[in-house]
């Protein structure tokens, strides 16, 4: 079986790094990707999708340190979906990209500091903790 996800596009906001209760960063951010297409009537359509990233471990403090809104990156992971109760007791389902691989892409023009571009691959099995922490441990 295969749980793979190959994204490019562009940050929507800046990277939000938290911690865990013990520790260990994760960086949440949305990532927009657009698909472009001319119709039956010759008239171009465009459509932009949102998805929700979750990168864990050092990776996740590279990510909040260099990356910014509108920042041009590649990510590889897998895909995952969860429920959580929000604010107001109701119960909401989310689908998530765990990332293991995150290759930022283009140049200081595209947003965030630096230049050029950088890759921040996680160690085979430290794309996440061993064990998921419950959601009370997630800390957004």
């Amino acid at each position: 079986m295969v749980n793979k996800a190959i994204l490019i596009g562009n940050l929507g906001k800046d990277p939000e790094v938290r911690f865990t209760p013990s520790g260990r960063a994760v960086a949440k951010f949305s990532l927009a990707t657009s698909e472009r297409w001319t119709d039956q009537q010759g008239q171009k359509q465009e459509r932009t999708e949102w998805h929700n990233i979750v990168v864990w471990g050092k990776q996740a403090e590279t990510c909040g340190q260099y990356l910014a809104k509108g920042r041009q990156v590649f990510v590889e992971g897998r895909i995952t979906n969860r429920s959580y109760d929000d604010k107001d007791g109701n119960k909401r389902y989310i689908s998530e990209i765990i990332a293991r691989d995150v290759r930022f892409l283009g140049g200081q023009g595209q947003g965030g500091s630096g230049g050029g571009g950088g890759s921040f691959n996680a160690p085979p099995g430290q794309d996440e903790p061993s064990n998921m922490p419950d959601d009370d441990d997630i800390p957004f």
